[in-house]
């Protein structure tokens, strides 16, 4: 596996994550003005907000990555795994940054054993094309 593969498989992660914090950035004002709550023109304004299309962009081109890097032979049982579990850490860290939510010891010591499994399922995701 090449050097690009890597990086377009890290690119297609971030993509990802991005898209969900796009979408969550799109979604604060719901809280004060619930969009069901104005009707068909509420949800229509909600689902063409750029901030929401951003984000449904951002998880087409993060499939788009994951696609071609599996079509590359990288390894749907390694893929996987460290694709989500990336994007699972960087999703709650962006989330203390940018939504100031607080992360208790629990999360943060998921996130340690999951940075372990990353790092122990990716020791070997670029062997064989499988």
């Amino acid at each position: 596996m090449s050097v690009q593969i890597l990086i377009i498989f890290c690119i297609a992660v971030i993509f990802n994550a991005l898209a969900n914090i796009l979408i969550k950035t799109s979604s604060l004002n719901d809280a004060v003005t619930p969009p069901e709550s104005q009707g068909l023109t509420g949800l229509i304004v909600y689902f063409l907000n750029p901030v929401f299309i951003g984000g449904l962009a951002c998880f087409g081109l993060a499939l788009v990555g994951y696609r071609f890097v599996l079509g590359k032979g990288l390894k749907l049982s390694l893929a996987y795994p460290v694709f989500t579990s990336s994007g699972f850490i960087i999703v709650l860290i962006a989330s203390a940054i940018f939504f100031k939510e607080r992360l208790t010891w629990s999360q943060w010591t998921g996130i340690a054993f999951i940075m372990i499994g990353v790092w122990l399922t990716a020791l070997h995701m670029f062997d064989v094309k499988g």
